[in-house]
Parts: C-alpha cells; sequence; structure tokens
C-alpha cells in the first residue's frame, strides 16, 4: 500500500492511498493421498476375486452334474437372512462417516437416541452385525459338512469353500480394522482430520466386502 501527494486547485498538498489487489490465483483441490492409494488397493483386490469368479464358473462348466446334486444341500432362506444383515451394516458404516465427518467421536446424547450418535456407537453396532455374519457363515459350514459337502470332497465343494472363505477373512479383517478405527478414536486427543480419513478408508473397504457378497450370494445360491 503505497501513497502518492496530490496538488489541489488551491495549492493544498494532499495524499491520497492507492492499493493494489493481488491477482486471484485458481485454488487447486488435490485428492487425499490415503485415500486414493486405499481405492487403488480395492482396485487390486477385485482383481482377486475375479479371478475367484472365472475358477467357479470354469470349474462349473467342466463338471456341470455337481451343480446339480450338491447345490440342494444349500439353505437359500438362511443365507438370504445372512445377507440381510451384512448389507444392514453397511447403512450403519455409513451413518458412522457422516458422524466422523462431523468430528463427532462419540454420542452426544442418550443411548437411546440415535440421532445423537457418534461415530464410536455406529461402529460398534457395524462391528457387531458383522460378527453376526460370520458366525452365521461358520455355522453353515457346519452344517454343509454334516451333509458331505467339505472344501477336499468334490470340484463344488473346492470352489464354494474358497470363495465364501476368501470373503469371510476379508469380513474378519474389516470387524479388526472397526476395532482399530474405535480405540483410535478413544486414544485420539482430539478427534480431527486424520481420524476421519481412517474412518472413511475402512468404511471404503467394507462397502467393498458387502457388494462382493451380494455378488457371491447371487452366483452360488441363486445361479443354481
Amino acid at each position: 500500500m503505497k501513497t502518492h501527494p496530490e496538488t489541489s486547485n488551491n495549492g493544498v498538498v494532499s495524499t491520497a492511498t492507492a492499493s493494489q489487489t493481488a491477482p486471484a490465483h485458481p485454488v487447486v483441490n488435490r485428492p487425499n493421498v490415503t485415500t486414493v492409494g486405499f481405492i487403488v488397493f480395492l482396485a487390486s483386490d477385485l482383481m482377486f476375486f475375479a479371478a475367484l469368479f472365472a475358477m467357479y464358473f470354469t470349474i462349473r462348466s467342466v463338471v456341470p452334474e455337481l451343480w446339480e446334486s450338491q447345490t440342494e444341500v444349500l439353505d437359500i432362506p438362511y443365507a438370504l437372512g445372512n445377507t440381510i444383515i451384512l448389507v444392514s451394516s453397511s447403512f450403519t458404516c455409513q451413518l458412522g462417516v457422516f458422524a466422523a465427518e462431523r468430528f463427532r467421536p462419540r454420542r452426544t446424547g442418550s443411548l437411546f437416541n440415535l440421532a445423537k450418535w457418534g461415530m464410536v456407537e455406529w461402529f460398534y453396532l457395524t462391528f457387531l452385525l458383522g460378527a453376526v455374519f460370520v458366525s452365521g457363515q461358520v455355522m453353515e459350514y457346519a452344517t454343509l459338512v454334516s451333509e458331505g459337502i467339505a472344501i477336499d470332497s468334490n470340484g463344488y465343494g473346492s470352489v464354494f469353500y474358497l470363495t465364501t472363505g476368501f470373503h469371510g477373512i476379508h469380513v474378519t479383517i474389516g470387524l479388526v480394522c472397526f476395532l482399530l478405527v474405535i480405540g483410535r478414536a478413544y486414544g485420539a486427543k482430539k478427534f480431527g482430520h486424520h481420524e476421519a480419513t481412517f474412518a472413511i478408508c475402512v468404511s471404503y473397504y467394507w462397502h467393498f466386502v458387502d457388494v462382493v457378497w451380494v455378488g457371491l450370494f447371487g452366483v452360488i445360491y441363486l445361479l443354481q
């Protein structure tokens, strides 16, 4: 900011202030590096499940008679109920993400007032639903083994347990991640951007796992 002397008509010297405005620079919004890296990881994991689907359809095309006899043992209503539980957990997970984006790690009201829940409460509920799903899958395995369908019984048993089993491992990893997010929320002196980003990345993983299971359910239980 500079002042320049000016002379008026009556000879009196006055000063005028001239301000210079710096040219506005465009704002560059770069994507979060952590989020981008996590999405790349999910893309590579998608290729892994694509290989499992390819294996399933390949073996089915080679020995279709196994599918005609083995799929009769599957309890579709039971698997559907377990699927609904897992899909429901995606909604509770996303509600937890909304709370994390508002930097509200824990509830601000009564436990029975869902509108006041924070990220921790919604993630606890998501963890519970995911644990019920895994437990239901283990019980289904026990029933199928008792019916004579094991991982080493035939081609159908091998692809069934490999596809659903690897998915179950992914769900278990997701449950551990939820515990890490919750623990970080309790341990942080101030819940901020880094904690919220961690929660968002875990939610991406969980939604991915849920979508993969919907595909597996449709292929294994419905396309018999």
